[in-house]
């Protein structure tokens, strides 16, 4: 058997893989659920799949699991303060979207304004992953803000911006700019 890794070694590993952030929100029984992440990735473009991983101890956690849906708010650089409201653990459950611009998508759930893009999923799977529950869903609605898309980074614990290279800017998807 080998030895078990260095806890500090694997953090600091992982806070070198800088990634988006996301705010994921659920709704159950009348009530908003959010939360902060940047355990989020696509999964399969056919059938369009995502996936994002929840803290088992967390409420966002066993209202996802009941309620079977949720949305991702991918944040733009914008909703740096709105990522910050919502990693913040013991915030108020009641009322935690009063201060924050949004809207409702066609599940119901809360999606926030300072995006870049907005997916809603319907959960498909749920499997163990440790103290995390890796929740797969089939994306039913997606939507993209025009305009500006300076997305929020996330980076050894920091928050970032993106920094364009000339040469990738050349063409973007579906042509040239």
């Amino acid at each position: 058997m080998s030895e078990p890794v260095d806890q500090v070694a694997f953090r600091g590993a992982l806070s070198r893989f800088a990634s988006g952030v996301t705010v994921v929100s659920t709704v159950h029984e009348g009530i908003d659920h959010a939360m902060t992440a940047s355990a989020f990735t696509s999964v399969s473009l056919d059938p369009p799949l995502v996936l994002v991983c929840s803290h088992k101890t967390s409420r966002f956690h066993a209202a996802v699991l009941e309620s079977g849906i949720w949305g991702v708010s991918i944040l733009a650089e914008e909703g740096r303060d709105d990522s910050a409201w919502f990693a913040h653990r013991g915030r108020p459950l009641e009322r935690q979207f009063a201060e924050i611009k949004h809207r409702r998508g066609v599940t119901g759930v809360a999606l926030l304004d300072a995006s870049l893009a907005w997916l809603e999923c319907e959960t498909t799977a749920a499997h163990d992953g440790g103290d995390h529950t890796i929740l797969v869903g089939s994306v039913v609605d997606a939507a993209v803000r025009e305009g500006p898309d300076d997305p929020l980074l996330y980076y050894r614990s920091h928050y970032g911006r993106i920094v364009r290279s000339p040469e990738s800017e050349k063409t973007v998807y579906g042509g040239s700019q």
